[in-house]
């Protein structure tokens, strides 16, 4: 009983009600509730924003661009800017029209504006309509950047969110100059530079103040306000923005008024990010991806690929193709032409021409097509030999020969007796290489021309030492740029860096050489190739004073006409031919001519580099062990004096079906000396053909079992030639009808 006054007490000092019915309790139970929430739900936020790191991004997502050597554009995929420009490069007026229509307290705020808000919904209140957003600039760039675009509350408050992180991660400058390389302003332009080009074809340097305003115009509804779809709602627009910079003091009443009176006057032009550069080289680089960036990352981030082409070369080397499909290419039956240029000391491709037109087909020839490299593949077989110790100066016997039902033959069909290897080459003697090939064997010859960048299968057959396995431009010239790098070989690569979206590189290229050849190997054979340039085939390849060393190379009824040439800086391969197989009648000095046309040009400024000399011969040791094989029949025939005294009037015997087709083609190689002596030309040189009547040695039923490779450079400054002299010494005959015919370059 005694307890009841103190109950009473406590009841009157609490106004007789129990707490959980206290205003007060339930107002401070809220507002701490909210607080909890808040926290909770901004938590909720964060967890599905991207990270911190990522607010650095400078590209879209899904996006793609390759950039050649020197930074230039090769060509963009996806929601991409074309140029992206530095914040002073930007003229003022355009940087201020901006945030005059879109974020006017842009400097003021942190991301997120209330006053905008609140002033953007009393205007569209008064206007009836929408005429001003409340999304700042940088809420806007957050939408851009990491965002979709649809109407709900949970990517407003997601938008917010990321804003305020953003201004608190990167500068005012960065994020304004992010927003205008970014924004989309419609006609496909993505940035002001886009967009001064696509309305106006100017740069935004050359922008009046009335094109500035009206393409700040275009941000909040490019589709409404395009002047070249809308014009009188864009110039409504542009007026708009124009009154706004006065009211901010951005530009004087007068400015303004002389920005009114300007006509809307358009040039539209096609977005720049739509050209493609190079288009087979760009295709290559797409393909080559792949390998060093996962799927997912391919599919969903913004890279930009950092190239290895060198434009200028590529526009050489563009035009060199052109010129020859033009002129030979009409004259000597041929439609396609392929051509790579690779630095052989870092594996870089240079410049890639990968057929005639990219628009009307996009095979690439340089990766893509698998042709016979005719005796451009003597190379591998002669450094093989080389490198087992064997001297360029060991002779073997061109005679008739036979070895288990393969008989190779030269063009002439006649035989010269003992030659060396020297000699052999600089004349693709092709029995020789044959013989060769038995002494050295198939598998040290097949793994050398591996090791050095080789990637198509080889098979270990006779016919292999003429080129009749197939390989494609791209391996052929990087495994002959191991010469020039005396015996080391990188993996050709045309990327360089790739780099996400915020501008960091995730992989860039690290290709280590490797020994393939001893360099007292390599440095003999560049010896021997240089004589094939200055003595031989290769005569059209010629550079002046500037040291060349290479191979031609014709497969079976001139198919294919090759010739892989090399200074020490650089190796380049050509190709001519017909996607269809069908036969040419030209000569790989075509080949030659066409690989000149493009060196001569691009090594201009480019320093002349020797060659390392010819290491001594004597007491040299293998390298290589030689594994010969042992034949089950071999036939060997003396040289008959029919052989010996063949010329002119045996062969024209042969006037008939393929034959005489071949002699068409050959009109500039009628003429052969009776005895091989080691002068000087540079003008017409002919190459010994090889053929096989064995049909087990063809690498694939397209290929006839008769082989013919007759390559004579044309000469460099005109297509009029003589044939070569004689030893007797008599004076050269009249040109042909043919010859008087040939178009002139």
């Amino acid at each position: 009983m005694k307890i009841l006054p103190s109950r009473v007490k406590v009841n009157q000092a609490t106004g007789g009600k129990p707490l959980y019915r206290r205003l007060w309790f339930w107002a401070g139970l809220g507002i701490g509730g909210g607080i909890v929430a808040s926290i909770y739900g901004i938590s909720l936020i964060d967890r599905t924003l991207p990270d911190q790191t990522e607010l650095n991004a400078v590209l879209r997502e899904q996006t793609l661009t390759i950039k050649a050597a020197d930074g230039t554009i090769l060509q963009q995929q996806g929601e991409a800017t074309r140029e992206q420009l530095k914040l002073e490069q930007i003229p003022d007026n355009l940087k201020k029209a901006f945030i005059a229509s879109e974020d006017r307290r842009f400097r003021q705020h942190n991301g997120v504006d209330p006053q905008g808000i609140v002033r953007a919904g009393l205007n569209n209140l008064r206007s009836q309509g929408v005429v001003e957003g409340g999304s700042t600039i940088t809420q806007q760039l957050t939408r851009i950047l990491f965002l979709k675009q649809e109407q709900t509350i949970w990517r407003k408050l997601k938008e917010v969110r990321l804003a305020q992180k953003m201004e608190h991660e990167l500068t005012k400058d960065q994020i304004l100059e992010r927003y205008l390389n970014l924004v989309y302003l419609g006609g496909g332009a993505y940035g002001v530079a886009d967009a001064a080009w696509v309305y106006f074809s100017k740069s935004p340097d050359q922008l009046t103040l009335a094109e500035m305003a009206t393409i700040a115009g275009l941000a909040p509804a490019p589709s409404l306000y395009a002047p070249d779809k809308n014009p009188e709602a864009a110039i409504r627009r542009r007026n708009l923005v124009l009154q706004r910079m006065q009211e901010d003091g951005v530009i004087t009443p007068e400015q303004r008024q002389a920005a009114l009176q300007e006509p809307l006057t358009l040039k539209s032009s096609l977005p720049k990010r739509v050209q493609v550069e190079s288009p087979y080289f760009t295709s290559y680089i797409q393909k080559e991806l792949p390998k060093y960036v996962p799927a997912k990352v391919l599919a969903s981030e913004g890279l930009v690929v950092e190239t290895t082409l060198n434009p200028a070369w590529q526009k050489v080397a563009e035009e060199a193709v052109a010129k020859t499909l033009r002129n030979q290419g009409r004259w000597e039956n041929f439609k396609q032409a392929a051509m790579v240029a690779i630095d052989p000391r870092s594996g870089e491709i240079k410049a890639m021409v990968g057929g005639k037109d990219f628009g009307k087909n996009q095979f690439n020839r340089v990766t893509q097509a698998q042709r016979q490299p005719g005796s451009t593949f003597k190379g591998f077989v002669y450094a093989t030999a080389i490198a087992s110790g064997k001297s360029p100066y060991d002779s073997y016997q061109d005679a008739p020969f036979v070895v288990d039902g393969y008989e190779p033959k030269n063009y002439s069909e006649r035989f010269r007796g003992s030659m060396n290897i020297r000699d052999a080459l600089t004349r693709s003697i092709n029995i020789i290489a044959v013989k060769v090939l038995i002494d050295i064997g198939f598998t040290p010859t097949i793994k050398l021309a591996h090791d050095m960048g080789i990637k198509s299968e080889l098979k270990p057959t006779y016919s292999l030492a003429l080129g009749s396995n197939e390989v494609n431009l791209l391996e052929l010239t990087s495994a002959y740029g191991s010469f020039a790098t005396q015996g080391l070989h990188t993996e050709p690569h045309g990327i360089t860096r790739i780099l996400n979206r915020q501008g960091k590189v995730i992989w860039s290229a690290n290709f280590k050489s490797k020994r393939a050849l001893d360099a007292d190997s390599a440095a003999i054979m560049t010896w021997m190739l240089r004589n094939v340039v200055e003595e031989g085939t290769g005569a059209a390849a010629q550079l002046g004073e500037r040291p060349v060393a290479g191979k031609t190379g014709t497969s079976d009824e001139a198919r294919d006409l090759w010739f892989i040439g090399y200074i020490p800086q650089m190796v380049t391969g050509v190709w001519l031919g017909n996607d269809d197989n069908r036969p040419t009648y030209g000569s790989s000095g075509s080949a030659a001519y066409t690989w000149h046309e493009f060196m001569e040009k691009a090594a201009e400024g480019m320093p002349v580099e020797k060659f390392p000399k010819r290491p001594k011969l004597e007491g040299r040791k293998g390298t290589i062990k030689a594994q010969s094989i042992k034949p089950k029949q071999v036939l060997n025939r003396s040289i008959s004096s029919n052989d010996d005294s063949e010329g002119e009037g045996a062969r024209n015997s042969e006037e008939s079906g393929s034959s005489r087709r071949r002699r068409r083609r050959s009109y500039s190689q009628e003429e052969q000396q009776s005895n091989y002596t080691p002068r000087r030309r540079r003008r017409d040189r002919s190459e010994e053909s090889n053929s096989s009547n064995s049909s087990s040695e063809s690498s694939t039923p397209r290929r006839r079992s008769r082989r013919v490779e007759s390559d004579s450079p044309p000469p460099r400054r005109t297509r009029r030639s003589s044939s070569p002299d004689n030893n007797s010494g008599s004076s050269s005959p009249q040109p042909s009808w043919r010859e008087r015919l040939r178009p002139s370059n």
